[in-house]
């Protein structure tokens, strides 16, 4: 059994998540796209390839607040990432005075597809291209319209936290397609995680209102512990944060405890001493597993790029055949009617998911070489 250390520093940390109504689009816009390739053949596993970014693009970065020292210590911090991927960062740096690119809440355009601030709370990114898919959370502080912030890095501008560097690369990693290494599909955690109290425990908090074992040093289990301050998730948010997806649609790589993308959570939340699940990295310095991410997303060959390209195209070629023609009415009914005649009810504003999705292939088909 695996001791409830309350010296642990790991305890009391709140984890990062992305606010409700964010996840809320996503998960409309997912199952939309999940719903089109399940139906559409020669689609599934184009649509879950649309959150890197174009190959060899270059995607902007812009800061909504802090000083041009925090910014350059941001940029200063990525340059583990940059060498490995034919991918541009471009902070749009002026040598004459020192300042980056900034953007502001008021914006109608994307001055950045990255946008980053430090006044909220947590650590936490979109994924990807959603940085810029407007379908997310329309009108809020936090999504993919211009005037939203798509990454924060929260309280840097008061304190740096231990390992910050860690926090800047697994953050902007979420910006260019990483998912949590403890989702991994072939990854243990799923199985070695104890999502439920031990048996017999008895809701016992301490002072701050934090689940803790009791009397009989029965422990809570993951659901209950994560329930308590500071973090306050439901079981739904706990499944969406921490559980594996199946998605036979999503190619994953190996696990890899090593990566900068896998939580340190606190020893009691695994059923195993040590745990296959817990890191092996030191959570600040990307893996050699993290560089062959970046070499497989975003690749330097002719032959990858063109690859990759080619693999657009077929998408775009794929839906346009999948939907009737004449104009935007046509397309609309289109995805109200299953192949072959059947009905069905497409979640979300289709109208919308349907050009993003349109706009992500065309970007993909143009980055052949």
């Amino acid at each position: 059994m695996q001791a409830y250390d309350d010296s642990d520093p790991s305890l009391g940390t709140i984890l990062e998540a992305l606010p409700d109504p964010v996840v809320a689009s996503l998960e409309v816009r997912d199952a939309w796209r999940k719903e089109l390739a399940d139906r559409t053949v020669g689609l599934e596993f184009i649509v879950s390839d649309l959150a890197r970014w174009p190959v060899g693009s270059k995607v902007r970065v812009a800061f909504l607040d802090g000083s041009p020292a925090l910014h350059a210590d941001i940029v200063s911090a990525l340059g583990q990432i940059a060498p490995e991927m034919n991918l541009t960062l471009d902070f749009g740096h002026d040598p004459a005075t020192g300042t980056y690119r900034s953007w502001s809440e008021t914006d109608t355009v994307h001055e950045a597809e990255i946008r980053v601030s430090f006044d909220k709370s947590g650590y936490w990114s979109l994924v990807g291209t959603d940085s810029t898919d407007t379908t997310i959370a329309p009108g809020g502080p936090i999504g993919g319209g211009p005037g939203q912030r798509s990454l924060n890095l929260g309280g840097f501008k008061s304190n740096m936290p231990q390992g910050w560097q860690g926090t800047v690369r697994h953050e902007f990693l979420h910006a260019l397609a990483f998912k949590h290494e403890h989702q991994n599909m072939r990854g243990p955690c799923e199985d070695d995680f104890r999502w439920d109290n031990d048996p017999g425990y008895i809701p016992t908090t301490n002072p701050n209102g934090g689940f803790v074992p009791d009397a009989q040093g029965r422990r809570p289990g993951i659901y209950t512990y994560l329930a308590g301050p500071p973090n306050g998730w439901n079981q739904a948010k706990v499944d969406h944060n921490l559980r594996t997806h199946e998605d036979p649609t999503v190619v994953a790589g190996p696990f890899d405890p090593a990566s900068v993308m896998l939580y340190r959570f606190a020893a009691f939340f695994y059923k195993t001493n040590p745990s296959a699940c817990a890191p092996a990295g030191n959570g600040v310095d990307i893996s050699n597993d993290d560089k062959r991410g970046l070499h497989l997303l975003y690749p330097d060959a002719a032959s990858a790029v063109n690859a990759l390209a080619e693999q657009a195209i077929n998408g775009v070629e794929v839906l346009e055949a999948a939907l009737p023609r004449g104009g935007e009415e046509s397309v609309d009914r289109g995805l109200e009617s299953a192949p072959g005649g059947g009905q069905h009810t497409a979640p979300g504003p289709r109208s919308a998911h349907l050009d993003r999705l349109v706009e992500l292939l065309q970007a993909h088909a143009a980055s052949g070489v």
